[in-house]
């Protein structure tokens, strides 16, 4: 399983939200630069970095940091937020960006992103945001009537290879993950890269999602809250 360590950026500061609350924040680092050297110096080199000023206003308000941790630490990133357009994802690219996280352009241009994942089959990442069992985006407000495993099935047609599944009931509560969720996922498109996101609360978490056969896992909150260190996180990280 890869351990992907996860930075939330709110105006250029190291945040988590609660269950996506922008009236819920706390503060964990200043730097967001120092945050990824540390987790560089793990022996991480690939990190997930949401941009929640481009999530809410669509536009890219966090990238001159993105990019700082990108040359300067040489590490690569999966970023999300604020992405609408195909020609966002080929800025993005151009930027620097190894993966694109596209949850609510998936919904709302959907030809865009069917074209996205036809041009960058293997940068692109759909972020499947579930409430209630149901695919959710602007912001978590909204839902769609498709059935998730037909909207899959679809996406998987035009050529998706990487989904980032998040149980909003989960996020940012250290509850735990919802195991059952990601083993249906996993067991119904095996061919998929599959990685896990809400609720990790420490490092036998990371264990079960490993042994349930889970590609990858997003840690944020736990480590930030001390559940899980960073040697934990590295021990089992086997990518």
């Amino acid at each position: 399983m890869n351990v992907i360590p996860a930075i939330d950026l709110l105006n250029g500061r190291v945040v988590r939200l609660h269950q996506g609350s922008y009236q819920e924040v706390t503060v964990y680092d200043e730097n967001p630069t120092s945050t990824a050297a540390d987790f560089k110096q793990a022996g991480f080199r690939h990190i997930h970095i949401v941009d929640l000023n481009g999530a809410k206003e669509g536009m890219f308000v966090n990238l001159p940091h993105i990019k700082s941790i990108i040359n300067e630490l040489d590490i690569s990133v999966q970023t999300g937020g604020g992405i609408r357009t195909l020609d966002d994802v080929e800025y993005l690219i151009d930027e620097g960006l190894t993966k694109i996280i596209c949850s609510s352009m998936a919904i709302k241009n959907e030809a865009d992103w069917i074209a996205s994942l036809r041009k960058y089959p293997g940068n692109m990442i759909l972020g499947m945001d579930l409430k209630h069992g149901q695919i959710a985006y602007s912001g978590w407000l909204e839902t769609i009537e498709e059935n998730t495993f037909s909207f899959l099935n679809r996406m998987i047609d035009c050529g998706l290879q990487e989904v980032l599944c998040t149980d909003i009931s989960k996020d940012g509560t250290l509850s735990g993950p919802n195991l059952e969720l990601y083993i249906s996922i996993k067991q119904k498109f095996p061919e998929i890269k599959l990685i896990a996101s809400g609720g990790v609360s420490g490092k036998q978490d990371l264990v079960d999602l490993d042994n349930a056969g889970i590609d990858a896992v997003v840690v944020g909150k736990a480590y930030y809250e001390n559940r899980i260190t960073l040697e934990e996180m590295k021990t089992l990280n086997q990518v």
